[in-house]
């Protein structure tokens, strides 16, 4: 339970930041009405002029590649110091203050408010590699499934809890005490986290002879030989790789797809956002149910198929609100099984070692690439064909590859749990 509950913890960062509230907040604080009735969404940073979104997806774009350059860094140090807890502590506090400044986000000062928003992410995302490089620690490979899924769903259920009562004040009281969400979500962040660092595993060791920054690339160096020659590690790693850069930008970029191209009203919006949690909750039950009976790698073959046929849906048939809240069910139904099973699956692929952080700085740093990817990918494609739903096509070639890498995963003898 220690460990699932930093899910519980963080999950609120995802949710009310990233997902619901802050996004409706920076889109209204940002943008202005002129004396005659003209609209502008331009800001200005650093003396240079950005659409509010523009600047909004630069900014995170910066945090994932900061995570990128510092998480395999880190992790080498981590394990070889034993570490790992430091420094999910240090990226927890850093996310969790992140939040607290955004209560005195100023469109006047868009650079120190901005800083808030870019520590937050960094915080959010680089902890996730320490955390999940405690999973093969505290529990055996065949109860990865089980206690992956348990995970995901405490973090999507904590978070539920925490939009709803952020969104009781902001809808009981007024629009007014929308910035309080934001330390509440940092207090919450921080507060629930505890639980985590009183139970997990402490091993410090002696600080060795030379230098620890070098160490860290020494440890990075050594894990990519280990993988050398693993062929279902490296096809699986591929397939992972692809799949985040559809994954990760469909859950950044749903609720502006919602806003452009439905022009769903701000509450049927946040509707669809706590449908999508709700249904994330037995979605990954069932997939960890079904990995126990058929094996990761075929389940998660299914669930790649889904994800694209899903993508096909809201490019041709998604017009109207209620295409949207089937999309968005279908879409939260997979997203926590598929999350959940691929960190599973990657825990049960990894050698017997005690350098789990750095082998999960490999899974972390795939995934932010595949994000800044797949962000890049979307915003491009829309800037070209002036349409946001167009951009939903590069998503369906990246589940097409991704499935194509899952296929050619080799077959192994005896090993159920993957089939």
């Amino acid at each position: 339970m220690g460990w699932m509950m930093y899910d519980w913890a963080n999950g609120a960062y995802f949710l009310v930041i990233t997902t619901a509230i802050f996004p409706i907040f920076y889109n209204a604080i940002t943008t202005t009405e002129g004396a005659d009735g003209s609209v502008s969404d331009t800001v200005t940073f650093l003396g240079v002029e950005f659409i509010n979104t523009q600047l909004y997806s630069y900014v995170l774009g910066a945090s994932f590649l900061i995570v990128i350059l510092a998480s395999p860094l880190l992790a080498g140090m981590a394990d070889y110091l034993g570490r790992k807890l430091t420094f999910l502590k240090v990226f927890c506090y850093m996310g969790a203050s992140g939040c607290i400044g955004l209560f005195w986000f100023d469109p006047q000062h868009l650079e120190w408010s901005m800083t808030a928003l870019f520590l937050a992410n960094v915080g959010a995302w680089g902890s996730l590699g320490f955390y999940n490089a405690f999973l093969p620690e505290i529990a055996p490979a065949e109860d990865h499934d089980l206690l992956s899924a348990k995970g995901y769903s405490w973090g999507f259920f904590g978070s539920i809890i925490i939009l709803l009562l952020c969104l009781a004040l902001i809808m009981g009281v007024g629009a007014h005490l929308t910035r309080w969400a934001f330390i509440f979500v940092g207090l919450w962040w921080a507060g629930w986290a505890q639980v985590t660092f009183r139970r997990m595993p402490v091993q410090v060791k002696d600080r060795p002879d030379g230098n620890l920054l070098w160490q860290g690339f020494r440890e990075l160096k050594g894990v990519a030989l280990d993988l050398k020659g693993k062929t279902r590690v490296i096809r699986y790693l591929l397939s992972f790789f692809v799949m985040s850069m559809a994954i990760q930008t469909i859950m950044l970029m749903a609720s502006s797809f919602g806003i452009k191209e439905i022009h769903l009203p701000e509450d049927q919006l946040i509707v669809a956002i706590i449908l999508v949690q709700i249904v994330a909750i037995p979605g990954s039950f069932l997939f960890s149910r079904l990995s126990g009976r058929y094996g990761n790698v075929p389940v998660l073959i299914v669930a790649t198929f889904l994800w694209g046929a899903t993508c096909a849906f809201a490019y041709s048939l998604v017009n109207e609100s209620t295409m949207f809240f089937i999309a968005a069910g279908m879409i939260g139904f997979m997203m926590g099984g598929t999350q959940s099973l691929n960190r599973s699956t990657y825990t049960k692929m990894l050698p017997d070692t005690d350098d789990t952080a750095s082998y999960f700085s490999f899974y972390e740093v795939l995934e932010k690439l595949g994000v800044v990817i797949g962000m890049f990918s979307w915003g491009y494609i829309e800037g070209l064909t002036g349409s946001m739903r167009n951009s939903i096509l590069v998503l369906i070639v990246f589940f097409a590859a991704a499935l194509a890498l899952l296929i050619a995963i080799p077959k192994e003898r005896g090993d159920a749990q993957l089939a």
